[in-house]
């Protein structure tokens, strides 16, 4: 394939103009903290913290409400038995010597346990029957689980569910006078605001530490479903899975991880929603697994560029890139092109937090989106279907445009029947294969590259090179909106030449 996309036709279009068309183809690291919900009712306090001006000398009596509630988690993995003549390389002579064999000779097979390994972290008692919230990293591949309690009292606790997509465990203890902290609305966090993380840094005992919200709707950990809560409170190894607490003693988030070039704490810290963790704990007592909604969209952050082009005042909501023929999206009406401002009665900041409202939405279940549209808005109605196994169409792509760019420097070629089997393009599909972007043009720094296929110009559907070049001559004005298409996924890309 190399050699095919050097291969550049003719150029069309008006002298000075670059796009063509061919008959051919053409360490800082983030740690995660070593630490690892439910029938049980959870305790709710969905005020928002009091906020006043004043000044406290004190957070004891916050800790002493909150820290029976936090526990420590020791995870073990028992030895393993294993044959020394299995394995990569166990035939080599060299191998077969080093352990007393003769060359040409083959001994018995020889066994030998790999050493049990060992694991701490923490937990949050979050209901009065014993359902403990911790990370899944904790208590990932255990054999076996215990929970220390303040009171001195040690338990085995059962892992009830695990989902690594959000990184949140749910155990359950049996055991009697236990404290629970009780859950606040982390929606109405806000920067700024006073937090303690509780755990169990290093194994050592139960640490209190302060700090503020640094930042809210964090993705760091490149998890599939993260909206974490940034803060300054020191967190270091053995804090996973511990608390993070208002200055009213409620639970906001699940500790995390790090950000850290040593594993240490630098003040980055990350907690998970306690919102999102009360979903995820809730679907995996019911249901014994989290049932993810899907509505059957594509979608990407829109940019300043991008608002302005379709006519947005601000640079907010989620912009859809492509609907799945036949998907609960495609029935309620949605099309490309259209911006969700406001999804189930919550506004919509960015595609990462509408994937997020959307897999929280119980599949079945029929709720409002508010779009906008041409200009106009619209109010459409959705029943979410679960989500499918391995579905990529409801993932929010990280494809964001630079805000320039042009189509200089850019070769497409006609989509026949050769370049669908080279390209993998499926045979509905229409649109036209981009061969070439030069290095140094607008178009490539817009995010433009060889292998993506361009569906539409300027809302336009493209189906052959012709019709391309003709799509991009006499532009009123220096940008030029694309929607294209790469190994399943549909973006947008926005072109702007003013700059060139």
């Amino acid at each position: 394939m190399k050699t095919i996309w050097n291969r550049v036709g003719k150029r069309v279009g008006k002298p000075g103009r670059c796009l063509a068309f061919t008959g051919a183809v053409a360490a800082t690291a983030l740690t995660l903290l070593l630490g690892s919900p439910v029938r049980g009712a959870v305790t709710s306090d969905e005020k928002a913290p009091r906020r006043a001006a004043t000044v406290t000398t004190s957070f004891a009596p916050v800790v002493k409400k909150v820290a029976p509630s936090v526990v420590r988690v020791d995870t073990s993995i028992k030895p393993k038995e294993r044959e020394l003549n299995s394995g990569p390389g166990s035939d080599s002579p060299m191998f077969r010597w080093f352990f007393g064999e003769e060359p040409g000779q083959r001994g018995p097979s020889r066994r030998f346990y790999t050493p049990p390994q060992r694991g701490v972290g923490s937990g949050v008692i979050v209901t009065k029957d014993g359902y403990i919230l911790t990370n899944n990293h904790v208590v990932d591949g255990a054999d076996e689980v215990k929970v220390s309690l303040q009171d001195g009292r040690r338990v085995t606790a059962k892992v009830i569910g695990t989902d690594p997509q959000t990184d949140v465990a749910v155990l359950k203890i049996d055991a009697s006078d236990l404290s629970y902290v009780e859950m606040a609305d982390s929606d109405k966090v806000e920067v700024g605001d006073v937090v303690l993380a509780i755990g169990n840094p290093y194994g050592m005992g139960q640490t209190v530490t302060s700090g503020i919200v640094s930042a809210t709707g964090r993705a760091t950990l490149g998890l599939d479903y993260e909206d974490f809560i940034q803060t300054d409170a020191a967190i270091n190894q053995g804090n996973s899975g511990g608390a993070l607490v208002d200055t009213e003693g409620r639970l906001i988030g699940i500790n995390t991880a790090i950000f850290s070039p040593t594993g240490g704490n630098v003040g980055i810290g990350f907690a998970i929603p306690a919102d999102l963790t009360r979903y995820v704990m809730d679907s995996l007592i019911k249901d014994g697994r989290v049932s993810r909604g899907f509505i059957g969209v594509g979608i990407q952050n829109v940019t300043p560029a991008l608002a302005k082009e379709f006519k947005l005042k601000e640079a907010t909501g989620a912009l859809v890139a492509e609907v799945k023929p036949n998907s609960p999206a495609d029935k309620a009406g949605f099309r490309s092109g259209d911006v969700v401002m406001e999804f189930n009665g919550k506004p919509v900041s960015d595609s990462r937090q509408f994937r997020l409202q959307v897999a929280q939405i119980k599949p079945g279940k029929t709720v409002s989106a508010k779009i906008l549209r041409d200009g106009a808005t619209k109010t459409l109605e959705v029943t979410t279907k679960e989500l499918p196994s391995g579905d990529r169409l409801a993932k929010a792509g990280n494809h964001e445009s630079k805000d320039q760019g042009t189509l200089n420097g850019v070769t497409v070629t006609d989509l026949d029947a050769r370049v669908r089997r080279g390209m993998e393009v499926p045979a509905n599909l229409k649109g036209v294969l981009v061969s070439e972007v030069e290095p140094d043009s607008a178009a490539f720094e817009a995010g433009l590259r060889p292998g993506d296929v361009i569906l539409e110009i300027n809302r336009q559907p493209v189906k052959s090179a012709d019709e391309a070049v003709r799509l991009t001559e006499d532009a009123k004005d220096k940008t030029t909106l694309l929607r294209v298409w790469n190994k399943g996924d549909s973006r947008w890309v926005l072109v702007d030449e003013s700059n060139g």
